[in-house]
């Protein structure tokens, strides 16, 4: 999918003005292109894998690793709430932190507390639909060409932790019904998304919610990535390993970002201009 499904039009209505005397950011959001579906979908991969390996070697169990990347996850998005404008490492850097959180909730959920897959799977898509009620209640748009104000980027990150959490139960639910393998999985849901595309394209499934289906399902596709090259060869995997492929995949997304860092793909053409510092 390229730039045009993610809120090349938005949401019906008008974006409400940001409060008389408050001036408006840059769009802290990239434009999505392939190069953001790509990290995207490393990113989930690494938020598979890289739980994985932090609760086998760090040894705080399931909650203690849990509470231990909430913390870095807020110290990373306080970082980004700080910056003027979008700058991919560390908005990057946000993306994979959350994908790593999101997955811990919905694991803590159903190996801790016994949460079955239905009910989170069901809870998650409840929250994210309140989020996006409020979120456009309050702004009178869903679109990410105007993620420029604190309020719309509490909404969007709000929106981004549970479509990670949402991902991750609906994912393992499929996965543990339909008992499809690693690679059959990803297949599956790389299906879902190039469905989503045609009812885009084809069908004129409006933009924000194109995107947002997709984002979703972008989760237990990475995961199944993820789940396939680490896992062993015995339950069906490569036998790489969560620290190769965590290695492996953190080295892509870094090359790209940099790469983007550089040459400013990801920026719309109003935002090409560096912005102010401050």
């Amino acid at each position: 999918m390229t730039a045009e499904i993610p809120g090349a039009v938005q949401a019906p209505g008008n974006p409400r003005p940001a409060p008389a005397g408050r001036r408006l950011r840059w769009n802290k959001v990239p434009e999505v292109t392939a190069y953001f579906w790509v990290i995207k979908v490393l990113c989930t991969t690494v938020g598979e894998t890289a739980a994985d390996l932090l609760n086998e070697k760090l040894g705080l169990g399931l909650t203690g690793v849990s509470l231990l990347m909430s913390v870095v996850l807020v110290a990373a998005l306080a970082a980004q709430f700080r910056t003027r404008g979008y700058r991919p490492g560390v908005y990057w850097t946000a993306v994979a932190l959350i994908s790593i959180v999101g997955t811990l909730i919905s694991d803590n959920l159903t190996d801790n507390l016994g949460v079955p897959l239905e009910t989170s799977t069901v809870a998650f898509a409840v929250v994210l639909v309140v989020v996006f009620v409020a979120w456009y209640r309050s702004e009178r748009t869903l679109s990410i060409h105007h993620v420029d104000t604190t309020r719309r980027e509490s909404f969007y990150w709000l929106a981004v932790l549970f479509t990670f959490a949402l991902g991750t139960a609906a994912g393992d639910l499929v996965a543990e019904r339909m008992d499809l393998g690693y690679w059959l999985s990803a297949g599956l849901f790389a299906l879902a998304i190039a469905a989503v595309a045609v009812a885009h394209f084809a069908l004129g499934l409006d933009a924000v919610w194109s995107f947002w289906i997709a984002y979703v399902l972008t989760r237990p596709l990475g995961a199944s990535i993820g789940d396939y090259l680490s896992q062993p060869t015995a339950d069906g995997g490569l036998g790489l390993g969560t620290v190769i492929t965590s290695v492996l995949f953190l080295a892509v997304i870094l090359g790209l970002v940099v790469f983007l860092t550089v040459t400013r793909r990801d920026v719309s053409d109003p935002e090409r201009v560096t912005p102010r510092a401050g």
